[in-house]
């Protein structure tokens, strides 16, 4: 019996050293793709001047111009257009399946809500080239592949996201809120609105906050549908590139400076994304502050 205890114990040791540093190895992959980014990135625009870096909108890497303030802001413009899109159906969409739907439907409905987020981001892409573009083009004038394109296909692709982790917070809110709502004479969806919301709300704005670094990391989606113009966009219509496609597209062939600059820009990508993810954990150890 003994034994047996001893060799449990062993085997609990040895698994937990062996998770261990699986997180040590993820958390070093991490920190080794941030010190590099940095490494290369960091010295060109302290070089070049970060303000002529962040603040010109002349790229023209072949005249030594390194500017990325037009992709900067068609890279804002698509992430807030796809909010505008995906986020009040998002949130819609949690409500609609915690409150609304009977069960026996939202355990069929929300495993396929789910499946989007495991669709390759290159088909959104083409079906955005062959069925969006065209119609945008036909509709409403421009050459299709424009900022309105990439926000409506990246509105498509962070719903997953935001209805996923929305419909998490909504669930978890306790059911003697609704029944105290109800109590008092509210109606079912004034006790939704002014009560359950209200009380998931940090969760719900988690939800947005990762969506959004969602969007304003996605490469691939955007290259095909956004027409890859460097330009500071004037409309919804106009073509634009953004600072992902940018770096996609141009460090195959990037040398020198041009590839330093581009990843000058991953590092502005980088406290982007940061930057959210700290804003979405801050909001979601402030909710478990709260309960």
């Amino acid at each position: 019996m003994a034994s047996r205890n001893g060799i449990g114990r062993l085997g609990e040791k040895a698994a937990e050293r062996i998770f261990l540093a699986i997180a040590f190895s993820a958390l070093t992959s991490l920190l080794l793709i941030a010190v590099f980014t940095l490494k290369e990135g960091v010295p060109f625009m302290l070089r070049t001047g970060v303000r002529d870096f962040l603040f010109s909108a002349d790229w023209r890497p072949q005249s030594g111009r390194f500017g990325i303030l037009a992709m900067i802001i068609s890279s804002i413009w698509i992430t807030l257009g796809a909010m505008v899109v995906g986020v009040p159906l998002g949130v819609g969409g949690a409500i609609f399946l915690n409150e609304y739907l009977p069960r026996h439907f939202v355990r069929i409905v929300k495993p396929c809500i789910e499946l989007l987020a495991g669709i390759p981001s290159v088909v959104y892409g083409f079906i955005g080239m062959m069925v969006l573009a065209p119609f945008i083009r036909t509709h409403f004038g421009g050459p299709g592949l424009s900022a309105l394109a990439a926000s409506l296909i990246l509105g498509v692709m962070i719903l997953p996201t935001v209805i996923s982790i929305s419909s998490d917070a909504i669930s978890a809110v306790p059911q003697s809120y609704r029944e105290g709502a109800l109590a008092l004479g509210a109606t079912r969806w004034q006790s939704v609105y002014m009560v359950v919301v209200k009380a998931a709300r940090p969760g719900i704005i988690a939800s947005i906050i990762l969506a959004m670094g969602r969007a304003i990391g996605e490469t691939m989606a955007v290259i095909m549908v956004a027409g890859n113009a460097v330009r500071i966009p004037r409309g919804p219509l106009d073509s634009v590139r953004t600072m992902t496609a940018n770096i996609a597209m141009e460090m195959a062939y990037a040398t020198g400076s041009h590839r330093q600059a581009l990843f000058a820009t991953g590092v502005v990508l980088f406290i982007f994304i940061m930057v959210l993810n700290w804003a979405a954990t801050a909001t979601i150890r402030r909710s478990a502050a709260k309960r």
